[in-house]
C-alpha cells in the first residue's frame, strides 16, 4: 500500500509535462503511486504519460472537465492514506513528499499541509510576503476571534500544488469544484477544510510553480469568473459549524468587495455592485477595500478602468504587446502580523 496518492491533471501540457513527472519520480520517499489523469488532452501529453517507464505511475483518461473533476477523478482512484496535487506544469523538490509526509505523521490534529512555493520564471520565494502577512509555521485552526483577513490570506495560500492532505479529509469535503469552474476551484476545498479540522502551514519552499506555463493563472485580458464560494455561497456555509458563520459571512463580504473591483475594473461595474448588494452590510463598514469597491462600482470606475488598461498597454519596445495587469493585481487586505 503506497503512503502517498499523488494527481496530476493533464490537459495540453505536454512541453512540461516530463519535467514535472521527472521531479515526482526524483522523490526522497519512494512509496507513492502517480495517478495521471488525462482530461482530453489533444497534443500528446496522455502518450508521454502513457509510455513513462515507472511503475508507480498509471494513467486515467477522460472527456475534458476541467482541473477540478480531473483531480476529484484522482481522488476517487486513490489508495493511500495522503494525497497530493502537482498541475502537469510544475514540479517539486525531491523533498517535497517526505517532508510534508512527516508533518502530517506528527500532527493526526491536521487535515492537511500546506508549505511554501518559488515562483518562476523569476525564480523568487514569496516567503517574506505571505510571512509579513502572518503566515508562520505550526498547526493553525480557525476560531470566532480569528480576524478576517488572517483568515483570507490563510485561503490564498493554500493551493493544490503545495499541499499534502488526509484522503479521508479530502473525500469528506466533497473534494474540488466541477461543473464550467475554471477559476477558485479549490478555494471552496480549503474553506470547509479550514472550517472543520485543524491545518499546518509553513513556508518552506517545495514547489516550483512556472506560472510563465499556466493559462489559468498570471495575467488576463479580461473579467475572471466569481469565486464559486461566491457564486454560491450557501452549500458552505450549512456546513459550517454555528460559531464560524459570522466569520464565514464576513470573509464572504471582503472578498466581494475585492472581486468587485476586478468586474469593474474591467467595465462590468453593474454585476460588482450586484455582489456588493448581496454581500455587504452596514456592519461591513469598516473594510478595508469597501470605499474603493463601491467607487469602482459606477460607470465612472469603469472609465477609469478602461484608462488605466490603455495606459498600460503602452509598454516599452521589450514589453509583449497586449499586455495587460493581472486582475489578481488589485488592493489586497492590509498585512496582519498574527491570526
Amino acid at each position: 500500500m503506497p503512503r502517498v496518492s499523488v494527481v496530476i491533471p493533464l490537459f495540453n501540457k505536454a512541453p512540461f509535462l516530463q519535467r514535472c513527472l521527472d521531479s515526482v519520480a526524483r522523490q526522497t520517499l519512494s512509496g507513492f503511486e502517480a495517478i495521471v489523469v488525462d482530461d482530453g488532452s489533444t497534443d500528446g501529453g496522455g502518450a508521454i504519460a502513457a509510455s513513462y517507464a515507472d511503475p508507480r505511475f498509471r494513467i486515467i483518461r477522460q472527456p475534458n472537465g476541467g482541473p477540478g473533476a480531473a483531480r476529484n477523478r484522482g481522488i476517487a482512484a486513490a489508495a493511500a492514506e495522503y494525497i497530493a496535487f502537482l498541475d502537469a506544469d510544475d514540479a517539486w523538490l525531491p523533498a517535497f513528499l517526505e517532508t510534508n509526509v512527516s508533518i502530517l505523521d506528527n500532527h493526526p490534529e491536521a487535515a492537511c499541509v500546506s508549505g511554501g512555493w518559488t515562483d518562476f520564471p523569476a525564480a523568487v520565494s514569496p516567503a517574506r510576503i505571505w510571512s509579513r502577512r502572518g503566515i508562520r509555521d505550526g498547526v493553525c485552526e480557525i476560531s470566532a476571534r480569528t480576524p478576517v483577513s488572517c483568515f483570507n490570506y490563510i485561503v490564498m495560500y493554500m493551493t493544490p500544488c503545495t499541499t499534502l492532505a488526509r484522503t479521508a479529509a479530502i473525500r469528506h469535503c466533497g473534494g474540488f469544484q466541477e461543473g464550467d469552474c475554471r477559476f477558485g476551484e479549490d478555494q471552496s476545498l480549503w474553506l470547509k477544510l479550514l472550517l472543520s479540522r485543524p491545518v499546518y502551514l509553513h513556508l518552506q519552499a517545495l514547489t516550483d510553480v512556472h506560472r510563465e506555463a499556466s493559462v489559468l493563472s498570471g495575467n488576463y485580458t479580461g473579467p475572471r469568473a466569481i469565486e464559486p464560494f461566491l457564486a454560491d455561497p450557501g452549500p458552505i456555509r450549512a456546513g459550517c459549524p454555528p460559531p464560524l458563520r459570522d466569520l464565514f459571512d464576513r470573509f464572504c463580504a471582503a472578498r466581494a468587495c475585492k472581486t468587485a473591483c476586478m468586474l469593474a475594473y474591467w467595465g462590468d461595474w453593474r454585476s460588482g455592485r450586484g455582489l456588493l448588494r448581496r454581500f455587504i452590510s452596514t456592519r461591513d463598514w469598516r473594510l478595508p477595500l469597501l470605499p474603493i469597491a463601491m467607487a469602482a462600482c459606477t460607470p465612472m470606475g469603469a472609465v477609469l478602468g478602461r484608462l488605466d488598461r490603455r495606459f498600460r498597454t503602452r509598454a516599452p519596445a521589450n514589453t509583449p504587446p497586449g499586455s495587460v495587469p493581472s486582475s489578481e493585481s488589485l488592493p489586497r487586505f492590509p498585512a496582519r502580523s498574527r491570526w
